[in-house]
C-alpha cells in the first residue's frame, strides 16, 4: 500500500499521520484539531475540513470550539461525503471533527491514510454517556500515529474528567447537546 522508503524521498512525499484528539466533553478536543489545521496552513498544507451536518449547536458552516477558534467546514453525513468531497491530488490533511456522529467515517478516513497518503485529524469523544465506545472511534484507533486523551474538570470534584456524564435522559441515540445535556465527570463521579 505505501511506495518503499527509498521512493518516500524521490516523490518528495511526507509521511503521513493519523492525530486523534479524544476525550470527555469540555476537555479541548476541537481546540486541539484547530491548532493543528492553523499551523499546517501556515506551513502551506491544504487542509480539508469537515463536520456532521446535525451538528448546528455552534455554527453551521464552520468548526468552533468553545474557546471561540474556528475554521470553515464542509458539512457531511457519513464518510462517502468525504470521499466525494477530497482530492487527493489537492488536498495534504484532512480533519473531522466530533467524528463519533459520522457513520462510516473511520472507513473513509482509514482509505485516505492508506491509499491515498493524506494525513488525518479526529477530534471526537470516544465513549457516549454509558461508557460504551463509539464504533467509528474504535476502528480508527489503532491506525492512529498519535493519540491525545484530553481531559476535562471534573464538574463534581475538581479532578481530571475522562468521561461524560449526561445530565438529561439519554436513550440509544446520542443527543446532541452543551453544557445543559451533559457534564465531565471522573469515574467516581459517572455513577
Amino acid at each position: 500500500m505505501f511506495p518503499e522508503k527509498s521512493l518516500w524521498k524521490e516523490l518528495g512525499m511526507q509521511t503521513p499521520f493519523f492525530k486523534m484528539y479524544i476525550g470527555p466533553m469540555f476537555g479541548s478536543k476541537t481546540t486541539h484539531l484547530l491548532a493543528d489545521v492553523d499551523k499546517l496552513t501556515r506551513k502551506g498544507k491544504i487542509v480539508k475540513a469537515f463536520k456532521p451536518s446535525k451538528d448546528t449547536r455552534y455554527s453551521e458552516s464552520e468548526i468552533l470550539s468553545h474557546n471561540g477558534a474556528s475554521c470553515p467546514a464542509t458539512n457531511i453525513t457519513n464518510g462517502y461525503d468525504i470521499l466525494n468531497s477530497v482530492d487527493s491530488n489537492l488536498v495534504h490533511v484532512v480533519a473531522v471533527d466530533e467524528a463519533f456522529m459520522v457513520k462510516g467515517c473511520a472507513d473513509a478516513l482509514i482509505k485516505l491514510y492508506l491509499e491515498s497518503h493524506i494525513s488525518i485529524i479526529v477530534s471526537s469523544i470516544q465513549l457516549d454517556a454509558n461508557l460504551h465506545p463509539f464504533h467509528e472511534i474504535k476502528e480508527m484507533l489503532p491506525w492512529a500515529t498519535s493519540i491525545k486523551i484530553c481531559e476535562a474538570i471534573c464538574t463534581e470534584c475538581d479532578n481530571d474528567a475522562f468521561f461524560t456524564k449526561a445530565n438529561v435522559q439519554i436513550n440509544t441515540d446520542p443527543v446532541l447537546g452543551g453544557a445543559e445535556t451533559y457534564s465531565p465527570k471522573c469515574l467516581k463521579h459517572m455513577a
